[in-house]
C-alpha cells in the first residue's frame, strides 16, 4: 500500500524532504588498485587506445557501437578529441595501474542532475581490458564516483542483440527494467534497447560486494577469483540485512 497522497486525495510518489540535485560529473581521475579512470585526452591517450585495439582484428568491438572502426590514426585521434571535448557524453580512458597504458574508454551520459540520473555507455574495452579485474574495477569506480556525488538512478543501456553487454549489466548488478522497441537507428539497421539501472538504495550491498571481490585477498597466486561477484553480492545483501533485523529476543 501506498500511503502517500496528494491533498485530493490521489496516491504519490515517496517525498523527498531533503533532495538535493547532485554536482555535474567533475573532470577527475578515479583511481583504484588495478587501473585508473581519468578524463579523455586525445594527446595522451590515442596512441596507447589505437595500438590495444589493433589487437581487435575483426572490429568485435565495433559492432554496437555507434562509430565504425577507423581506418588511420588520424581520424580516430580527431575523433578522441572531440569526445574529449565534449561534457555530455563526459569520456574517460581507463588506464592499466600496471603498464600505465590506456586500455579502454568509457563516458558518463545522459547526466540529469535535476533528477539525479546519470547513464555510464559508450564502453570500447579493448582485447587487453575485456575480462580482466581491471575491467570491474573501472566499472566500480565510475559507479562508486556516482553515488557518492549523489545521484539516485545509474543506468546502462545496450543493443537488445549485445549479449556479452547484457551479461556484463546483470554481472555488475544492474537490474534488467525492459525493452524499448525501435529505440534508435544506427548505422542503418533497427536498435531496439534493453534498459538497466542500479538504484541508491541498491548501492550499499553492491558496494560492499565490489570491494569484497576486488580485495587483493579475493585472488590466488595466478590471479584465479576464489569467490565471483555474484557470489560476494549475495554475501553481501545477507550481511546487510541481518544488520538490519532486530536483535533475537528483543522487545518490539
Amino acid at each position: 500500500m501506498n500511503p502517500h497522497k496528494s491533498a485530493s486525495d490521489q496516491p504519490t510518489g515517496v517525498p523527498l524532504a531533503h533532495w538535493q540535485a547532485p554536482a555535474f560529473p567533475p573532470r577527475a581521475p578515479m583511481n583504484g588498485r588495478y587501473c585508473r579512470v581519468e578524463p579523455l585526452c586525445a594527446d595522451t591517450h590515442a596512441a596507447d587506445l589505437w595500438a590495444a585495439n589493433a589487437l581487435d582484428a575483426q572490429g568485435r568491438n565495433w559492432t554496437y557501437l555507434f562509430n565504425d572502426p577507423f581506418d588511420h590514426f588520424s581520424a580516430y585521434r580527431d575523433w578522441l578529441a572531440a569526445c574529449a571535448a565534449g561534457r555530455d557524453p563526459q569520456f574517460y580512458a581507463i588506464i592499466d595501474q600496471r603498464t600505465g597504458k590506456a586500455t579502454g574508454v568509457a563516458s558518463y551520459l545522459r547526466i540529469d542532475p535535476s533528477h539525479g540520473c546519470i547513464e555510464v555507455g559508450n564502453l570500447n574495452f579493448s582485447p587487453l581490458l575485456q575480462g580482466t579485474t581491471a575491467a570491474t574495477e573501472a566499472m566500480y569506480l565510475m559507479m562508486a564516483n556516482a553515488f557518492t556525488l549523489g545521484y539516485r538512478r545509474y543506468e546502462w543501456k545496450c543493443d537488445s542483440l549485445n549479449e556479452p553487454s547484457r551479461r556484463a549489466a546483470q554481472r555488475l548488478g544492474f537490474s534488467y527494467e525492459g525493452l524499448f522497441r525501435q529505440a534508435l537507428v544506427t548505422k542503418g539497421r533497427n536498435r531496439d534497447t534493453a534498459w538497466f539501472s542500479v538504484i541508491d538504495g541498491e548501492w550499499p550491498a553492491l558496494k560492499l560486494a565490489f570491494e569484497q571481490w576486488l580485495a587483493p585477498q579475493n585472488f590466488d597466486a595466478e590471479g584465479r577469483q576464489r569467490r565471483t561477484l555474484a557470489g560476494c553480492r549475495e554475501a553481501a545483501a545477507k550481511a546487510l540485512s541481518a544488520m538490519a533485523e532486530p536483535a533475537s529476543g528483543s522487545k518490539q
